[in-house]
């Protein structure tokens, strides 16, 4: 099991070093080739009156020019940071072990384009947006976990040393935490340990931690169950101090089992964990 194939979002912002580092690191796991993207803006319409089209026009010519000089910016910064570490580029390397790196050619403009794009790949990786911080956008990592159909690696802050030896699955018995477990087989087929960890009063109906954990021991991984009382802490707050006490360097889970506009207004698991994680996040819905 191997994830040959891997997009990642490149936007300039103090999170790509982060990005890039863990999309280096997944692909050292399977030998992949990373394409580097950079989301276009979709423009805003403008509201055009009489005597304005001029200004409209000029605007607009405008702004391409400053998305394709941003584009340049992004595609040069990925493509030094590869070869800086002696990534191929161009092309696949020369053994199935070796990683190599390109560049998407330019897409429409939207999340929407970036999505269909993504499911094209065995995984994606993006950055985990911040608070404050114009990228990466929040916007466009939940079209990539709603829309793409693949799983989304979500890049911390800081840049990770290390990436899947010990993986934390959250799991609450539900379809999403299920496909989250299917999708990311490749990175747990070679992990050291895998702690199942479930919270008391997170879960829906479905199988326990427990019995995830048989099915992955059957399946010859080195898994085990974990149970944890929340103890004052919110579902999300006690995974992510698990997560850090178990030592793990990812976290698989299952993405948005309440609905986002529900997450939104009364918080939940995934909105916490998306806001807050030190670490790299494999998420799917």
């Amino acid at each position: 099991m191997v994830m040959k194939s891997i997009l990642v979002s490149v936007e300039e912002s103090d999170a790509l070093s982060s990005v890039l580092t863990t999309a280096l690191l997944a692909a050292q796991r399977f030998g992949s080739t990373i394409e580097g993207l950079c989301p276009r803006s979709a423009m805003g319409a403008f509201v055009v009156v009489e005597g304005m089209s001029a200004a409209t026009s000029a605007a607009l010519e405008s702004f391409e020019v400053e998305e394709q000089e941003r584009m340049r910016r992004a595609r040069e910064l990925f493509r030094s940071f590869m070869e800086d570490r002696g990534v191929a580029w161009g092309g696949p390397g020369k053994s199935s072990k070796e990683v190599s790196a390109g560049w998407v050619p330019e897409l429409p403009p939207g999340d929407e384009a970036v999505t269909q794009r993504g499911r094209l790949y065995d995984l994606i990786v993006a950055g985990r947006p911040a608070p404050g911080a114009a990228v990466p956008r929040m916007s466009t990592l939940e079209a990539l976990i709603f829309e793409s159909g693949r799983p989304v690696l979500i890049a911390p802050p800081a840049p990770p040393e290390a990436l899947g030896e010990v993986i934390v699955v959250a799991w609450n018995g539900s379809t999403e935490s299920a496909r989250a477990v299917a999708l990311a087989m490749p990175f747990l087929a070679q992990a050291r340990t895998v702690h199942v960890l479930a919270v008391e009063g997170g879960s829906v109906p479905g199988p326990n931690a427990g019995e995830l954990a048989e099915h992955l021991v059957r399946n010859g991984l080195p898994a085990e169950a974990t149970g944890i009382r929340p103890e004052g802490r919110s579902i999300g707050e006690a995974i992510l101090e698990e997560t850090s006490s178990l030592g793990a360097d990812l976290l698989v889970k299952g993405a948005y089992t309440h609905s986002r506009l529900r997450q939104m207004i009364f918080g939940g698991a995934t909105s916490h964990i998306l806001a807050e994680a030190g670490l790299p996040v494999l998420m799917a819905h």
